[in-house]
């Protein structure tokens, strides 16, 4: 049996769930929730923190600062207090209440951005803040997940890997983009590898992501309203863009089977399946990344008035999956 003594040494990596009896595809979701942080963050903040103290930036009196819409938060939140630091997530009014009381339950300090920047929206006002904190006091250390580059390649080193372990016959992966950490560390992996993989990236409408028009994102996590740094579209095949009202379809899709998914995992999931049925290849190994869980979504997502008062209350309805495919 597993024994650990400290919660980042347990991530489960090999368990997929085959979706094909659910949507009508042959979809392999990879699913990377099932630690201590609850997400695929995990793996970019244990590499980010520890290239971190490896070049002697973090110190017993160092403080830890980060934007993040929630899972990152949490999983620094975890990191900082096994390893005693103290930390600070900024994120904005988007962030479930259960992320920010499950943050501040392992000790982290909360500030919660309300008003967006004229220049960047809500992120743009978030990294303002840091930058502020950081030039208050020398004692914070920004990891800053938006340029680092152990972001990504904690993907290229481990998620990746993991994928190509599995399926040695792998034709496409689906990854969400958020920062991109994990859109890029993967595509750069696979674009080594021995046989060409597709990688399309599903992206959230309203993300400027991929020169997208910005427009209302209700759900933390995926997409952006700055391009990200990390970007690099020539390693990105093609790009789904999901509705925000097709990401909550999904989820609730896959809840009424008894798997209880975040918004991420049922934006690229919808992403997935879009692209799957454009194609109407049944023949293609498909694999796609789910970065969370559902559970921090019970009053958003899975909450009927929540749901009904920004969608309307036809979302629920049995309307199809819709996404966009268009070429990067």
């Amino acid at each position: 049996m597993p024994v650990i003594s400290v919660p980042q040494d347990f991530n489960e990596e090999e368990l997929y769930v085959g979706l094909e009896g659910i949507f009508g595809h042959p979809l392999f979701l990879k699913c990377e929730g099932f630690n201590f942080a609850g997400s695929i963050k995990l793996k970019a903040a244990t590499e980010m923190v520890e290239a971190a103290e490896r070049d002697g930036l973090l110190t017993a009196d160092s403080v830890l600062v980060e934007s993040s819409s929630g899972n990152l938060g949490v999983a620094l939140s975890m990191l900082a207090a096994s390893k005693g630091y103290r930390f600070v997530c900024v994120t904005d009014s988007r962030c479930n209440l259960s992320t920010r009381l499950l943050m501040e339950a392992l000790g982290s300090e909360v500030h919660v951005i309300s008003e967006p920047s004229a220049v960047g929206g809500l992120l743009g006002a978030r990294i303002d803040h840091v930058r502020a904190l950081c030039a208050r006091d020398d004692r914070y250390v920004w990891l800053n997940q938006y340029t680092n580059p152990h972001n990504g390649m904690a993907h290229y080193r481990r998620t990746a890997p993991a994928i190509a372990r599995q399926f040695p016959d792998l034709d496409v992966l689906f990854v969400g983009a958020g920062t991109t950490g994990t859109l890029m560390g993967c595509a750069r992996y696979f674009r080594r590898w021995h046989r060409p993989v597709r990688i399309v990236a599903v992206d959230t409408a309203g993300s400027v992501t991929f020169g997208g028009h910005p427009g209302r994102r209700m759900i933390p996590g995926l997409g952006t309203s700055v391009r990200p740094p990390q970007l690099d579209e020539s390693l990105v095949d093609e790009v789904v863009s999901v509705e925000e009202a097709d990401t909550i379809r999904a989820c609730h899709r896959l809840a009424r089977r008894g798997f209880l998914f975040g918004g991420s995992t049922g934006t690229v999931v919808s992403g997935a399946v879009s692209w799957l049925e454009e194609h109407g290849q049944q023949d293609l190994t498909a694999v796609a990344i789910a970065p969370d869980l559902g559970e921090r979504y019970l009053e958003t997502i899975y909450q009927t008035n929540w749901v009904h008062d920004l969608y309307g209350e036809g979302v629920l309805g049995p309307e199809p999956l819709v996404a966009a495919p268009r070429a990067a």
